[in-house]
């Protein structure tokens, strides 16, 4: 019976023991928390956006961070694989706008609990607040690890420690430590799906607004990095929400490549209406209001918190008669409406983002196997591995297949 560790009980962690124990191996699993899936409970705002239905392909493009190295570990665990294993498991599942794969009850709490109850089904054995100092390695070997309550003998290692980002959550870059000391390369490590600060101070006075169902562009030297739609957040910092996330990737590679071009973003607030309906739309609400000041006349078309900000920024008196409003200032709030900008002045930092980009180089990995180039019998599972992809359930579904994969391998 081989005899596998693994370190780190996250989505990578926990599907790599799975695997392992159900192909045979004795598994024991480490985790330094006092739980199980830590991270995997905060994941879409607290629902577990398990994964997503879109094909092989779609997955790969939304992987910008080494999409293509997975190609193997989609093929062994599928997105289909995965909901049919959570049904199995007695948490269905439903699928939402973009595709995202949700459990039906809306709570990551069923899912973490339910791959607990699963690991000690099968036997794995789960060891809480116990923390990997150093990996046991002779010629070239893996031979188990050095930890705080001694060393523990292994045939097989899969390290599933997670990233540097939500160090709260555990993943505190403890695997790019081991991964060095096995001789490989760390890519440089980089916010990925971060919050964005902004330039405007004016931002502070939205904090808590979430705008639903706009389009937002980022610009940067004339030109269009990328467009999403859906929801976005204005925080005391500047901006954040899906939108703002899936952004995010584009606007720090411009931030980083050109630091003294800002990056602006640009928010559609009525992304349904062409200029010709809104310049309609805006007639009606000030025929309705026409005997009110302009900055009172807002009340059907925005947010309450939004509309002092709009009317502060627009280049007409907040206290002009409605009825007495040109044409051509008329086409100026619809400009307003249409493009309501902020500029950004840097993503936030490392500790703050959803997904790591950066981590265990991929050349020194068996794409097939998880296995390390470099020490034969250590693995590496999940976001410590330099691999990062857009939300939408994509970056846990990389985690579970390469933990899945890692799992497998070792056992063999």
């Amino acid at each position: 019976m081989k005899n596998v560790i693994v370190v780190g009980g996250g989505a990578s962690g926990i599907f790599a023991a799975v695997k392992a124990r159900e192909m045979g191996a004795r598994v024991t699993l480490m985790e330094k928390n006092n739980r199980l899936g830590k991270k995997m409970l905060i994941t879409g705002k607290g629902r577990c956006n398990i994964t997503n239905a879109g094909t092989l392909d779609d997955f790969i493009a939304n992987i910008p961070g080494n999409g293509p190295f997975l190609y193997s570990a989609f093929s062994l665990l599928s997105n289909q694989d995965t909901m049919d294993f959570f049904h199995r498991l007695g948490v269905p599942t439903k699928v939402e706008r973009g595709d995202r794969v949700f459990p039906v009850s809306d709570r990551s709490a069923d899912v973490v609990e339910a791959l607990k109850t699963y690991l000690q089904k099968i036997g794995v054995s789960c060891k809480y607040h116990l923390t990997v100092e150093s990996l046991a390695i002779s010629q070239g070997v893996m031979k188990g690890v050095d930890t705080a309550h001694g060393f523990f003998s292994a045939d097989a290692v899969i390290v599933a420690t997670g990233g540097a980002s939500y160090p709260g959550t555990g993943s505190t870059g403890d695997g790019y430590q081991m991964a060095r000391q096995a001789g490989h390369t760390i890519v440089p490590l980089k916010p990925s799906l971060v919050p964005l600060e902004t330039v405007e101070p004016w931002v502070k006075e939205l904090q808590g607004l979430t705008l639903k169902n706009v389009k937002v562009t980022a610009w940067a030297d004339g030109k269009i990095l990328s467009s999403e739609f859906g929801e976005m957040l204005f925080t005391h910092f500047g901006v954040s929400g899906p939108v703002i996330l899936s952004l995010s990737k584009v606007i720090t590679a411009s931030l980083d490549q050109h630091p003294r071009s800002p990056v602006q973003v640009i928010i559609d607030l009525k992304p349904a209406l062409s200029f010709e309906q809104l310049d309609q739309r805006l007639q009606r609400d000030f025929q309705k209001y026409s005997r009110k000041y302009l900055a009172n006349s807002f009340t059907d078309l925005l947010p309450k918190s939004l509309i002092p900000v709009f009317v502060q920024l627009l280049p007409i008196s907040g206290d002009k008669f409605v009825h007495q409003i040109t044409k051509e200032e008329r086409g100026q709030i619809i400009k307003g409406l249409k493009e309501f900008t902020v500029t950004i002045k840097k993503p936030r930092p490392l500790a703050e983002a959803i997904v790591t980009s950066g981590g265990v180089s991929v050349k020194e990995i068996n794409p097939k196997t998880m296995e390390s180039k470099r020490v034969k019998g250590l693995f590496f599972a999940g976001e410590v591995l330099d691999i990062d992809g857009f939300t939408g359930g994509y970056n846990l579904q990389a985690a579970f297949s390469t933990g899945f994969a890692a799992g497998k391998a070792a056992a063999e």
